[in-house]
């Protein structure tokens, strides 16, 4: 009955209420301003907040990051600015849709599979937390480094028509993100004695040049190219496309809680890997994936909200951050005189439901304010692109300067969107880029743990794959989904299919 009565907390208290709407409704915006990101506004909070009593405090950092996560879909959709790393893989379908005048449409959609990606999400922690957590805690350097390999092997999904530009960018990439101090013997990589590349190079700065400043310039080649009339008749996805979209929807909310549960990942790897399951799995999609395919919004967007209940589940079970931002609750949680992990489930058990009802209230808001307001956001893509143009770089600008602070990163961000212009100029994809930026540092930092583990004998670091069923299975699906990418695999699939077609029409 007590945990009944946290559960509900929220629900009954009208300040508590106040409190979550008010963070989800910022954490919308915040989100869908690249740069700002959710992290940054739930680490600020914590010194407005120190002196607050504990419940408030958690339900507006809930609120915060429950909307931020949803927000990035915005100018994903709009402008192809990701608000937030999770949004990455939304632009690859939004963008052409809002192009083709469905920016509503897309909106509604992607709003509707957040809020069904975030309950089940919500749902696996409450019911299934423990065990999840055990799963996630099995985990050794070796199975991250092999869950790194997978997420690289995504690049053939992100390649467009040429798997070769996509592996020269998701290369590149991977260099990219190795640049800066190494993190485990303390010396430059790739930095060539310059101060200015000591501390690497700003993921969110790569980010925003290689899609924001490159469509800018893009768009240079179009000016008198009048505006896209946006279609907005129906927002809310109708009963039967939810329907279709239901059990895709309900395996990448899976991968989404999984990925999210494994500590120091996150929402943007789980919508990258969600978005490459949809595209394997969806057999006869209604549009091309990146040309605006519905399952190429389904897929990220209920991976990337479900990862946020998946992320709580380390950090309450164990005391283990699944993400940034749960690292820094962590940190409210010890302010607060609390100390997350296995104890606080036994001794305090309503702070572990209150966060749960927190999270559920959160993610009905994010339904709300998600369904308002599109009529007016998608008036910035009818926008001259005289007026639009300018728009892009000044929130490009003010996005890669807030990282940070700093004018280095802003010189960043336009470099990269020079390189991305030339790059989209010639082909080569943008998505493979920041796919190795996001995970050269789990791949190096976990292949280095691994083999040191292992007293850097690769017979003992093989032998520990092949004698770990985990680690076995995460080897085997690298294998065969390394098998699939081949141009020999590709050949045979469309000769089967070419067969199966030819056997129908007869």
């Amino acid at each position: 009955m007590d945990a009944l009565s946290a559960f509900f907390t929220v629900f009954a208290n009208p300040e508590l209420l106040a409190l979550v709407a008010v963070g989800t409704f910022a954490g919308v915006y915040i989100g869908a301003i690249p740069g700002l990101s959710v992290t940054m506004a739930v680490s600020i909070l914590i010194s407005f907040t120190f002196s607050w009593d504990v419940y408030p405090a958690i339900a507006l950092m809930i609120g915060i990051f429950m909307g931020g996560v949803y927000g990035g879909s915005r100018t994903a959709i709009l402008l192809n600015i990701p608000g937030a790393p999770s949004a990455i893989a939304t632009a690859m379908d939004g963008y052409p849709m809002a192009q083709r005048g469905e920016a509503g449409e897309a909106i509604g959609i992607t709003t509707v599979m957040s809020f069904f990606g975030g309950f089940i999400g919500i749902a696996v922690l409450a019911l299934a937390a423990p065990t999840v957590s055990d799963f996630a805690l099995g985990f050794q350097p070796r199975d991250y480094m092999l869950l790194a390999v997978l997420g690289i092997l995504l690049v053939g999904s992100l390649s467009g028509e040429s798997l070769v530009k996509g592996i020269f960018s998701g290369a590149l990439g991977i260099l990219i993100g190795l640049v800066g101090m190494d993190p485990l013997t303390f010396t430059g990589r790739f930095t060539y004695d310059l101060p200015l590349l000591q501390s690497g190079i700003s993921f969110i700065a790569v980010m925003i040049g290689m899609f924001g400043v490159s469509e800018a310039l893009a768009q240079i080649h179009h000016l008198d190219t009048p505006a896209i009339k946006q279609k907005i008749n129906r927002i809310v996805p109708s009963f039967g496309t939810i329907r279709k979209h239901l059990p895709l929807s309900l395996q990448t909310s899976t991968i989404g809680v999984i990925i999210g549960a494994l500590p120091g990942t996150g929402g943007d790897i789980a919508a990258l890997m969600a978005y490459d399951h949809a595209k394997r799995v969806t057999r006869k999609p209604e549009r091309p994936f990146g040309k605006g395919a519905i399952e190429g919004l389904v897929a990220p967007e209920t991976a990337n909200n479900a990862a946020v209940g998946g992320a709580f589940i380390p950090m309450m079970t164990l005391g283990i951050p699944g993400d940034a931002v749960t690292a820094i609750m962590i940190g409210a949680l010890f302010i607060h005189g609390l100390n997350p992990g296995p104890m606080l489930m036994i001794d305090q058990p309503d702070m572990f439901w209150f966060i749960v009802g927190a999270l559920v209230v959160a993610n009905f808001f994010m339904l709300i304010f998600g369904l308002t307001g599109i009529k007016l956001f998608t008036k910035i893509v009818e926008m001259p692109r005289a007026v639009l143009i300018p728009l892009i770089m000044l929130l490009s600008i003010v996005g890669a300067y807030a990282v940070n602070n700093s004018i280095t990163d802003v010189y960043w961000m336009l470099a990269f969107g020079v390189l991305g212009y030339f790059m989209r100029l010639y082909g080569y994809p943008l998505g493979p880029i920041i796919l190795g930026v996001i995970l050269s540092r789990l791949l190096d930092d976990n292949w280095r743990r691994a083999i040191i583990s292992e007293r850097e004998d690769l017979g003992r670091f093989f032998w520990g794959i092949v004698t770990s069923p985990l680690s076995l299975t995460l080897f085997i699906a690298v294998i065969l989904i390394f098998v699939s990418q081949t141009p020999l695999w590709t050949r045979i699939k469309a000769r089967h299919a070419a067969r199966k077609e030819k056997a129908t029409d007869q």
